[in-house]
């Protein structure tokens, strides 16, 4: 008998650290996003004839939205669900990154990097949110938290 009443509780905490390793790689991916594009800098300058003046905005559109709707990515996730506005963060972020990657002006690159900013602010609060409310406050949170601190801190590390 305590073996069927242990086997949901395992099939769980298995489903819980899956879901973790998603909302990982989100994290992951918009921290890494947010200094990678450093390193191409000097191509992209080249291939879309910026001035020096204006490719710093490249960096900048991006870290000033993601920056400047932290919150209120959080609140949209706190009204309207983590999980839904999860998706919405993720669908903005993704669109915005294929139209940077597509884009052959300057001005429409730095517009979309800054919609991959306001993507990647809708995606963490709601991420950091459901890792909160998905493990019991105690070891197994600390321990998710740990891993999640030291994430963000190897997407800043990688991309430098």
């Amino acid at each position: 008998m305590t073996a069927l009443t242990e086997a949901p509780s395992v099939e769980r905490t298995v489903h819980r650290w899956r879901a973790f390793a998603v909302l990982a790689v989100s994290y992951f991916m918009t921290i890494v996003d947010l200094t990678i594009v450093n390193v191409a800098l000097p191509t992209i300058g080249r291939k879309l004839h910026f001035s020096e003046t204006n490719l710093q905005w490249v960096v900048t559109a991006y870290a000033l939205t993601f920056g400047g709707f932290l919150l209120l990515g959080g609140r949209a996730a706190d009204l309207l669900g983590r999980r839904r506005i999860l998706m919405l963060g993720l669908a903005t972020f993704s669109a915005a990154s294929l139209a940077c990657a597509l884009a052959t002006t300057d001005s429409f690159l730095i517009a979309m990097r800054g919609l991959q900013g306001l993507g990647a602010a809708i995606v963490l609060p709601a991420a950091l949110s459901i890792v909160m409310n998905m493990f019991e406050e105690g070891a197994e949170r600390n321990k998710a938290l740990g891993v999640w601190g030291g994430i963000g801190a190897g997407g800043a590390f990688v991309s430098a």
